[in-house]
């Protein structure tokens, strides 16, 4: 059974920084392209960032590019997004995705997510 499990959420001051991970099991994680997503309250589903199998390439969306990174620890099953320069408008629940395959960028599975606040 896929199990995607994220952690790190917080409440943050603008301008800080947090950590989210997204353990996962169940399946072999360096075979697949993995993906976070975000639900601001009252607003739908906004990709975030996409990195490759081995993490070798990675995607942001625009408004995250160079304020978000994201990276894969393989021997650890483990994905990260690493969040500096927060703002207000980037409080939502976060979820980590599961790709369809080793290059496919297309999401079949998600976390439960992890809250994250940026409020003064």
């Amino acid at each position: 059974e896929v199990q995607l499990v994220e952690s790190g959420g917080g409440l943050v001051q603008p301008g800080g920084s947090l950590r989210l991970s997204c353990a996962a099991s169940g399946f072999t994680f360096d075979d697949y392209a993995m993906s976070w997503v975000r639900q601001a309250p009252g607003k739908g589903l906004e990709w975030v960032s996409a990195i490759s199998w081995n993490g070798g390439s990675t995607y942001y969306a625009e408004s995250m590019k160079g304020r978000f990174t994201i990276s894969r620890d393989n021997a650890k099953n483990t994905l990260y997004l690493q969040m500096n320069s927060l703002k207000s408008e980037d409080t939502a629940v976060y979820y980590c995705a599961k790709g369809r395959s080793l290059l496919d960028y297309d999401m079949d599975y998600w976390g439960k997510g992890t809250l994250v606040t940026v409020s003064s």
